[in-house]
């Protein structure tokens, strides 16, 4: 039976970000799906779930916190990597009360991610 591929969702409003996430992910071996949109991503999430959901908070229309809170209804256990442009320690602890398993600022490092994503995906599967 053939092993399916490590699936990543990617949600952030920013195309530039949105692309270079998508990319840096598929380098790393990672199946990989990118949305412009929390909405988008939710509507999706009902066919298939991924294994680990990157997130930027502050997008227009529906925001990551408000993405997290819906992942937490219908599908509790998909991690989330939570990124942001405009870092506070409030958002930090709000992202992590709501289940983030890493809080990154941008521009994310990219071993940084890669190592959280890794984590994320490990401790879903232990």
């Amino acid at each position: 039976m053939e092993k399916k591929a490590t699936l990543l969702a990617v949600v952030d409003d920013d195309e530039d970000v949105r692309v270079a996430l998508a990319r840096l992910v598929s380098s790393a071996g990672l199946a990989v799906e990118a949305f412009v949109s929390g909405a988008a991503f939710l509507r999706s999430v009902a066919d298939h779930e991924p294994d680990c959901v990157v997130l930027d908070l502050h997008m227009p229309g529906m925001s990551g916190f408000d993405v997290q809170g819906a992942l937490a209804v219908s599908h509790a256990g998909v991690p989330v990597v939570v990124i942001t442009g405009h870092d506070t320690p409030e958002s930090c602890e709000r992202a992590l009360r709501l289940g983030a398993k890493a809080y990154l600022r941008k521009p994310v490092d990219d071993d940084a991610l890669l190592s959280a994503i890794g984590t994320a995906i490990g401790a879903r599967s232990a």
